[in-house]
């Protein structure tokens, strides 16, 4: 029953269960394992423990994104490459390689997305998000799957410039860089004009506008120069009758109204942001995923970790419109005893 508990929770519809979904545990190897009994040696062992994982642990939603920071590339642009830190429990996704793709600050200001990149075959797009969720659909069967962009407005412009540059650019040239937005939003547009003519039933779109602290700049300059857009983004897609789930990392309290303005169906959000805040004042017009930090999994005990989900389910059983989520995903930090422990309170308190 997870798609269906998955699409309740999307319709704000009743279910028996709490549905839940979990981001990133491909990297966490010994997790993986110890669910799964799967020795992972290589890739195809990996998808294999990955997909189990995601039967075993119950998923009702898994997050998937079809458009990336490759599509760029394969438009002709450039992106900038900002390292990568350990995630994984192997190390295999550290990089401590940098590249800058617009070294010269006057060129990267001078950057129109629209004029100088690829506008793709409509009919070749719509092909590709129904092969991608064909294929995701096929390897986790019977669990609510997306097709989307990740790379929508913010965080596309972070792919091409890296957030060092970004800022430099909003701060140094505001009017320029209001221009080359605009440019990105016109070129970004024909995905989700192409989804919208998809039979794949939810978008996920991705825009990290926000970082720990809260929005990098003033928020005016987001309700202004981003939010007008995103809304321009999303309304063809809701028009063809679509869900929308919408993710952003950071703090993004600021914003909780402006994200239900776009008429999304779900805000996925970190555990920096209050969830439960954004359920009182908008549960019920739009539905939320999250509620779990994986730092607290990795310093709790277990007494804390059984006080604090009884809690939160007793919470999220009067809201048919909340998924449980550990943000920002479970990684090799979280001890495996404690990311087990968390599973058997799930299982024993997410029953409605």
């Amino acid at each position: 029953m997870s798609y269906e508990h998955g699409w309740a929770a999307i319709c704000n519809q009743a279910s028996d269960r709490i549905p839940r979904t979990e981001y990133g545990v491909e990297g966490n190897l010994e997790l993986l394992t110890a669910v799964t009994g799967v020795e992972i040696t290589g890739g195809e062992s990996r998808e294999e423990a990955v997909r189990r994982f995601v039967q075993q642990w119950d998923y009702s939603l898994n997050w998937h994104v079809t458009v990336s920071r490759e599509t760029i590339l394969a438009a002709g642009g450039r992106v900038t490459d900002m390292g990568h830190a350990v995630f994984a429990s192997d190390g295999s996704d550290f990089t401590a390689e940098t590249s800058v793709a617009y070294p010269d600050i006057e060129e990267a200001i001078r950057l129109r997305p629209s004029e100088e990149y690829t506008f793709f075959p409509r009919r070749e797009l719509v092909e590709r998000f129904e092969r991608d969720y064909m294929e995701v659909q096929r390897r986790y069967p019977g669990v609510l799957s997306t097709a989307g962009v990740y790379t929508t407005l913010f965080s596309g412009l972070i792919e091409i410039y890296g957030i060092e540059q970004l800022l430099l650019l909003m701060g140094l040239y505001e009017q320029e860089f209001k221009e080359v937005v605009e440019s990105y939003f016109h070129w970004v547009k024909q995905f989700f004009d192409a989804f919208a003519e998809t039979s794949v039933p939810v978008m996920m779109v991705h825009d990290d506008l926000c970082w720990t602290e809260g929005p990098v700049t003033h928020p005016r300059w987001y309700r202004e120069t981003i939010f007008p857009y995103l809304k321009q983004l999303i309304e063809p897609v809701k028009s063809a009758g679509k869900k929308v789930i919408f993710t952003s990392d950071g703090t993004i309290d600021e914003f909780f109204g402006d994200f239900v303005e776009l008429g999304i169906d779900m805000l996925v959000m970190e555990p920096t942001s209050d969830l439960r805040r954004f359920g009182e004042l908008y549960g019920d017009r739009c539905g939320m995923a999250g509620g779990i930090d994986c730092r607290f999994l990795t310093s709790a005990g277990h007494v804390e970790i059984e006080q604090y989900m009884a809690d939160l389910l007793a919470w999220g059983k009067k809201r048919n419109n909340f998924i449980l989520a550990s943000g920002n995903h479970l990684p090799a930090s979280v001890p495996v005893e404690k990311a087990l422990f968390y599973q058997q309170m799930y299982r024993k308190y997410s029953g409605r």
